[in-house]
């Protein structure tokens, strides 16, 4: 968290209405039959006094979402069956289908954040030529990938299931609108 550590991310947050979205399980992504992906548009103001993705960086690390990382969304259909994943549009933009081929395509940018249930596809369909991304985990276990018809669904869903809820929204701490939206889901109908 070194390079992140001093910066004031709790001033640079707004206020933004979760988004949530529900997917079934397809015969290629398991999704996630209890758990909506939510995204926040606007969520950080990138004050360019700081690098952008240290923002992210700090406010995931400060609410216990780990592992960080900074790339773009890879352009094939993918998902995680030991962990939930946040993603942070530090900048640029991109068109990212997320639940697989039957899922809901969305345009995010900078100061958006997605969260994703354990299981989620997604795939980046297009992105501006500066995307950067900041994903990371909560510390509640392991991480894997798979590739959208790699693995048996059976098993996918069962290993989703066994992933604990994290203990804090990534963006807005332990009373952010993740806990109570999580906790309120039942399954995909």
């Amino acid at each position: 968290m070194g390079r992140s550590a001093s910066i004031p991310f709790a001033d640079l947050r707004l206020p933004s209405e979760p988004l949530a979205f529900r997917f079934a399980a397809d015969r290629e992504v398991p999704n996630n039959p209890r758990l909506p992906l939510i995204v926040y548009r606007g969520a950080l103001r990138l004050d360019p006094a700081f690098d952008p993705a240290a923002i992210f960086e700090a406010a995931f690390a400060a609410n216990g979402w780990g592992s960080s990382w900074r790339n773009g969304i890879y352009p094939f259909r993918h998902f995680h069956t030991r962990a939930h994943e946040v993603l942070g549009i530090a900048r640029g933009g991109a068109r990212v289908e997320f639940g697989g081929a039957a899922g809901q395509e969305l345009e995010v940018g900078a100061g958006d954040v997605a969260i994703l249930p354990a299981g989620t596809g997604h795939k980046c369909l297009a992105q501006s030529a500066d995307l950067l991304v900041v994903g990371a985990y909560p510390e509640t276990g392991g991480f894997d990938q798979k590739r959208a018809g790699e693995v048996d669904i059976t098993l996918a869903l069962a290993a989703v299931a066994q992933v604990p809820d994290p203990a804090k929204d990534p963006i807005y701490g332990a009373d952010g609108p993740l806990a109570t939206l999580w906790r309120a889901s039942g399954p995909v109908d």
